[in-house]
């Protein structure tokens, strides 16, 4: 079954403009269908088929010879080679949206597309599914916590696996595949171990001492395997928010995990009830909302609008969303009932920087009912899903 996605729209209005398109994104987010989905007129080329592989490699001119009309190239940075002999052909002319380039490592794919097609580009980066995707076609699962534990790789929702077992297999496969063959680390056995690390420090601070001694790696290690961990988008960092206002704001990003099903799975919850006394309830519920708030912006191709706030002394704000308007507040909470005591930071917050432009205070919670509470406009889980930035600037 096909789930209609969000960037569609973004693919199509980019194909007006834009010779070739390149869609990035973790391995199984669904970039390969979402492409062949929006072109079935193209060709459809695997540079993971070794034979194909073989051919573009020895002879580039030749294999792009094939599509004088164009092109869907999956895994394309498996011969970045392309991308330089893919320049002098789109530069012909002849129409815009003739090239979908797929590939599932972000930085040096990006780099190499960014330079040899400058200007010729347009770029979509697909996470997978959100919850408003899934509720549009009324897949998503009616309880928070199977939902959290289910997350949105499109391939639980089409094949006869439990998520435990599918995510299993997908973080083997990507240690075995991506991170040993292709990015070259050796001690696998460790970076495993890290990767289970990281996620149970997600919507956490990222203390590089901390994670390093606890795995037996430098600070510099750790440093180089979160790019890896961002590179291959298991995870992604939230930068506090920029402002000169205090010295005594933590700098430090937190470490996002970009699919709380996965985030789940690393941590050993095998099945959704264990979520409702598990210590990291709170910060799965967060991670799945940072994680939606990221969908929403990158679905529609721009760069999410995102940070958070935090004192030396430990005062939070989850998240702050930039809009146009000014700054909304965001605190995530897994609970199902109200407590007066939630918006404390935030009003603590908006009272020492009432000369920034906020708007309406927002809790998402983990109740069925949307409404205001207190001064704090309180969105449930699911209507949050529906539309997490509209939600946020209505």
């Amino acid at each position: 079954m096909y789930i209609p996605r969000a960037a569609s729209v973004t693919l199509q209005r980019l194909a007006r403009g834009f010779p070739v398109l390149h869609v990035t994104g973790p391995r199984q987010s669904g970039k390969t269908t979402l492409a062949r989905h929006e072109r079935p007129d193209l060709p459809y080329r695997s540079l993971e088929n070794l034979d194909v592989r073989s051919f573009a490699v020895d002879d580039p001119r030749g294999f792009l010879a094939q599509f004088p009309s164009g092109a869907i190239l999956d895994e394309v940075q498996r011969v970045p080679a392309l991308l330089s002999y893919l320049q002098g052909i789109v530069d012909d002319g002849t129409g815009m949206g003739r090239f979908v380039l797929t590939g599932s490592q972000q930085p040096a794919l990006t780099a190499q597309v960014s330079q040899s097609l400058a200007g010729r580009v347009g770029r979509v980066e697909l996470l997978p599914l959100s919850g408003a995707e899934l509720i549009g076609v009324d897949r998503i699962p009616s309880d928070l916590e199977t939902a959290l534990w289910t997350g949105g790789f499109p391939a639980i929702f089409d094949r006869d696996v439990t998520p435990t077992e599918w995510l299993a297999n997908y973080t083997a496969t990507y240690v075995e595949r991506d991170v040993r063959q292709v990015l070259g680390i050796r001690d696998q056995e460790r970076f495993s171990t890290f990767t289970r690390a990281v996620a149970a420090r997600s919507a956490q601070l990222l203390n590089t001492a901390s994670l390093g001694s606890d795995i037996g790696v430098s600070a510099p290690t750790v440093r180089a395997w979160i790019s890896i961990l961002q590179a291959t988008y298991l995870v992604a960092l939230l930068r506090p928010h920029s402002t000169n206002a205090t010295s005594k704001l933590v700098k430090a990003p937190e470490v996002i995990v970009l699919d709380s099903g996965l985030m789940c799975s690393l941590i050993g919850i095998t099945e959704p009830a264990q979520l409702f006394v598990h210590p990291l309830r709170g910060a799965v519920f967060e991670t799945w909302g940072i994680g939606e708030l990221m969908k929403a912006y990158l679905n529609t191709g721009r760069e999410p609008a995102l940070g958070y706030l935090r004192d030396q002394h430990g005062n939070e704000i989850d998240c702050i969303v930039r809009t146009p308007d000014g700054l909304v507040p965001v605190e995530f909470k897994a609970g199902r009932t109200f407590a007066t005591d939630w918006a404390a930071p935030m009003r603590r917050w908006l009272a020492r920087t009432s000369q920034w432009p906020w708007l309406e205070p927002t809790i998402v919670y983990g109740g069925d009912e949307s409404m205001v509470r207190s001064g704090v406009r309180l969105l449930s889980w699911h209507d949050f899903a529906q539309d997490p930035l509209g939600r946020l600037h209505s």
